[in-house]
């Protein structure tokens, strides 16, 4: 992943943005387990915590690598995981989220 245009030389934005674009997708992993997807009609989902440990300075301007996981989902919850990485194979951040998952009952 990275931002589509650059940005200035301050790690405040480059954190930031980080923050921003760790939250976009981390949620996938959690659906599937559930063997839903975000186009399901009357899908309901809720983040009830997001937390994030930045390890070392990154631009978000140049690609990074997300890799993201759910080791347990299950009864309408679930809990992601995801680690991001800069092309040379340093840890930038480490990311966990709890979601609230609402499937529709079928009609």
């Amino acid at each position: 992943m990275r931002m589509k245009a650059p940005l200035p030389d301050d790690q405040r934005i480059h954190r930031a943005a980080l923050a921003y674009l760790s939250d976009m997708t981390i949620q996938e992993s959690i659906l599937r387990a559930h063997g839903v997807y975000w186009g399901l009609p009357g899908l309901k989902v809720a983040s009830l915590d997001h937390a994030m440990w930045w390890h070392r300075p990154a631009r978000v301007d140049e690609w990074l690598l997300y890799l993201q996981e759910s080791p347990n989902a299950r009864g309408g919850r679930g809990l992601a995981q995801g680690r991001i990485y800069t092309q040379s194979g340093d840890l930038v951040a480490s990311v966990a989220q709890e979601i609230m998952v609402r499937v529709p009952s079928p009609a």
